[in-house]
Formats: structure tokens, sequence, C-alpha cells
């Protein structure tokens, strides 16, 4: 289990917000920038948002065009973050990290590896063994029943850093349509699969997985402070 920390000199706690309804993803881009505009400005404070969407792709600024395989599939969205293409969907967590790493280190590196080891501990409380893989952004678990050597993505990593505040952030499979990546080459590999806490037997509900998720953020990132997804 990785310890890799970025915890502030203050312990000001970020904002733990849950939104329960699928949010469309122009709303969430739009909530984020105006959220990350006010942070840098030192108007509003740290927030993590975690939230599911409606069945879509996302392109991040490294998308290849022959890696959406099926652009009538769903619908796809520009999403200015780094990487490739991904999906999102209901029974997806996904986790948009609005940070502040002017007080964090000032390590981009450092702050992608730590939402790494974020979500293997996470994993971890469910008996999942997650590992990161060099080259490879994103959270693997091996599957030997499929091969050898074969290992298969169940977290996905995107962020963009503006003026050392972050956005976007991660999406973890918990029960969402696998058959939905169809659509895409995810993140660029086309050698390896994608599966989720369901695929790999671990039935658990939303709220379980967002109460290890809190857990480990605080391991991580420290304190947290829970409130409305609007705030």
């Amino acid at each position: 289990m990785s310890h890799a920390t970025l915890f502030r000199d203050d312990d000001k706690p970020v904002g733990w917000h849950i939104d329960d309804q699928p949010v469309p993803y122009p709303f969430a881009l739009a909530q984020m920038k105006t959220h990350v505009e006010k942070l840098v400005a030192h108007e509003t404070g740290e927030k993590a948002w975690l939230l599911e969407h409606p069945a879509l792709y996302t392109a991040g600024t490294s998308a290849k065009k022959d890696d959406l395989t099926d652009p009538d599939l769903l619908p796809v969205f520009d999403a200015g973050r780094g990487g490739q293409y991904t999906y999102h969907g209901p029974g997806q967590r996904v986790v948009y990290f609005m940070l502040d790493l002017r007080e964090r280190g000032r390590d981009v590196r450092a702050f992608v590896r730590t939402m790494e080891s974020l979500v293997i501990d996470t994993l971890a409380q469910f008996n999942i063994a997650g590992e990161q893989v060099d080259g490879r952004v994103g959270v693997w678990v091996k599957r030997p029943d499929k091969g050898f050597g074969r290992q298969d993505k169940i977290a996905a990593i995107g962020v963009r850093v503006s003026r050392w505040v972050s956005f976007h952030g991660i999406s973890i499979n918990l029960n969402p349509n696998l058959d939905d990546y169809r659509g895409i080459v995810p993140c660029g590999i086309s050698d390896q699969g994608v599966t989720s806490f369901e695929d790999l037997g671990q039935l658990i509900s939303m709220p379980e997985l967002d109460s290890a998720l809190k857990l480990s953020f605080q391991r991580h990132f420290g304190p947290v402070e829970t409130g409305s997804a609007n705030e």
C-alpha cells in the first residue's frame, strides 16, 4: 500500500460533495471552471466533487481520431484535460478534484501519483489489488484468468492544472455497462481491457465505495468537510 501524501501545512479541510443524480457533462465542466477561477483568486476553498455522468465519451488533449471507433454510439465531449478517450456512465464513480497545488507542493507528477495511490488504497479496502503500471496512467488489476500478462483497467485518471489549481480527476468502475467501452480505444490502449468491481465479483454499493474513497482521501490529502453538491 502506498503512502504518498500531499497534505496542506494548515490542514484546512477540503469540501466533500456528493451528487446523487447523474450530472450532464457540459454542466459539470462549467461548474469546475467556475470553481477553479474562484480558487485561483482565493475566493473559495478546495473541493472534491463525487458524481456520475450519463453514458458518454470524453476526449482529452491527446485523443486520436482513430481511437473513436464508433462515433455514433454515445455523445462525445471535449474534456480539456490531459489524456485520450475515456468513458463515463452510470455505475462509475467520478471524482473531480479542485485542489490548490500552491499549498500542496507544486508538483503535478506527485499529484498524479498520489491520486493513483488513493485509488489503490480504496480498492484494497475491498481486497482488490490495484497496481500502477510504468508508462501508463491509471490503476490496473492483474487478470491471469484472461491470459498471461493480462491487465484490466479499473480506474482512469485525467487532470488539468491551471495556475497551480487542479480540476478533472478520477473515475472508478463500480458496476457500469462495460459494453459501452466498445466505441473507443480506452486511453489509447488496445492490448489490455477494462474491468469493474462487479466484473471482479465485488458487489458493493456506491455509498460503500464513497466511504472508502473518503477514508483514502483523508490519508493522502488531509481532512474533508462534507456538504451539498451545489455549495
